[in-house]
């Protein structure tokens, strides 16, 4: 990692090109706190008004597993590489290149088109024969959205249903309402043409009376909704149910009691029901739960692009308050032609504040923080990735999952600490990780005070950068 102000390791050309322009980065700057407005003008022109607290903002998985869904409504680009366990090692894997391998029923190709799908996505290819298989076969798979995973195991709850029989026969478990909302809307397109099969959605405020003869055929809910429809108002027979299709696992887990309620609704099924669980990650505690729930599977894993800090130049920048900082930031700006660049903040009261003296230089920025709905937050990126905003402001929010391929500067303008002030390595690699993908070349400055060298050279013998 190299100083700016210090000069560092200079061996390289560009480090001595970019040097060679920061002579004057500790260089207070004035009227800095001259500004009369304290407001934040968002896109669609409401304003957030700048509270003094220094509210960190929490990741929150469901919201960010919702804000995926929103802005990958078309399959993206993998760098993953699909692995595959079969419970069965001696049987023959299958994989497909299209759709019509599959021999699908008419109805439910022409709503595969009509979707916008013309080829199965990577995990698609493999994940497809698997769960359309005869007779059903269980599945764990990894898959972050984008990869076409919802609209996989929809494919399989349709291609399982019959029409004629009127009663619940597909059981899919989300973890927010907003999230099996969805998964049910890509049920309805996917299903459209499949004009007698329905859907009926088990989530808070679709109040049924105990009794109620229910005739549709796929049910999408809540788990504590969906146990109270089976067990308490009896409106769910579990022993008729064919697919049951748990998404979202390590959302699932991470909220409280869902886990129980999923195994017991699991354990009610019959033994012939084929299970499909699903996980964007899967550290040990979803492994633990997906083994308990699906008996017999077979397993997908992703192997991801290891984030790696080698093709991204790192710098700090040493300077004496947040002022200085600011000014920084202004001459990095006129000395590099940047693409696009993320700007990362702690907390949401320097995020806000970053944002309007950009704003008042004349710089064309937005904001996204954890106070904002996820459907403005999803806005805010597409807007971003669409080039209608070259630099984004955001707190650990914005730190995983979210791919702009223009990116080529990262900005810590805090670093990542965790309580305690112990540096947070993990949230570093992933906030300047959003440069140097796709195997580009990236930059990433750090600009700190003083009191927060320590910290930032922990960060160096840490990465052994």
């Amino acid at each position: 990692m190299a100083s700016l102000l210090w000069g560092g390791d200079a061996g390289a050309a560009e480090s001595e090109r970019l040097n060679s322009h920061f002579s004057n980065l500790s260089q207070p700057r004035k009227n800095l706190w001259g500004i009369k407005s304290t407001a934040v003008r968002n896109i669609d022109g409401s304003i957030n008004n700048i509270n003094e607290d220094d509210e960190e903002d929490v990741v929150d998985l469901a919201a960010n597993s919702l804000l995926n869904k929103l802005i990958h409504q078309s399959l993206v680009e993998s760098s993953h590489r699909v692995e595959v366990l079969q419970k069965d090692p001696s049987s023959p894997l299958y994989s497909v290149k299209t759709f019509e391998e599959l021999r699908l029923k008419e109805e439910l190709l022409k709503g595969i088109y009509a979707m916008g799908f013309n080829r199965p996505s990577k995990i698609q290819e493999m994940a497809l024969p698997m769960m359309l298989a005869h007779p059903p076969q269980n599945l764990i798979a990894q898959s972050q959205s984008g990869t076409g995973k919802t609209a996989a195991f929809v494919l399989a709850m349709l291609s399982r249903v019959n029409a004629l029989e009127l009663f619940p026969q597909c059981l899919c478990l989300a973890p927010t309402y907003e999230l099996a909302l969805q998964t049910g809307r890509v049920v309805e397109q996917m299903g459209k043409f499949c004009v007698d099969v329905q859907v009926m959605y088990a989530i808070r405020g679709n109040r049924i009376p105990r009794g109620t003869d229910i005739t549709k055929q796929i049910i999408i809910g809540t788990p504590g909704t969906v146990l109270d429809w089976c067990f308490k108002l009896k409106l769910i027979d579990l022993t008729k149910i064919r697919v049951f299709v748990l998404d979202e696992a390590d959302v699932m887990i991470d909220t409280q009691g869902f886990s129980d309620h999923s195994i017991r609704i699991q354990r009610a099924l019959p033994s012939e029901c084929q299970m499909l669980l699903f996980s964007a990650t899967f550290e040990d505690s979803v492994w633990h739960f997906a083994e308990r729930i699906i008996p017999d599977p077979n397993v997908i894993k992703l192997r991801k692009e290891e984030l790696t800090l080698n093709n991204i130049r790192q710098y700090y920048v040493l300077c004496e308050h947040r002022k200085d900082k600011y000014q920084a930031l202004c001459n990095i700006y006129g000395s590099i032609t940047i693409g696009q660049a993320i700007i990362f903040c702690q907390t949401r009261r320097n995020a806000k504040w970053l944002t309007v003296e950009m704003i008042q230089d004349g710089h064309q920025v937005s904001l996204l923080s954890g106070e904002l709905t996820v459907e403005q937050r999803a806005s805010i990126i597409q807007r971003f990735r669409d080039g209608k905003e070259k630099v984004l402001i955001t707190t650990n929010v914005c730190a995983r999952g979210i791919d702009v391929k223009q990116v080529t500067i990262v900005v810590n303008f805090d670093l990542p600490v965790k309580q305690g002030e112990e540096p947070d390595y993990e949230t570093y690699l992933h906030r300047i990780g959003r440069t140097g993908r796709f195997g580009k070349k990236g930059l990433a400055f750090n600009m700190i005070e003083v009191d927060e060298l320590p910290s930032l050279m922990k960060i160096q013998d840490h990465f052994s950068k």
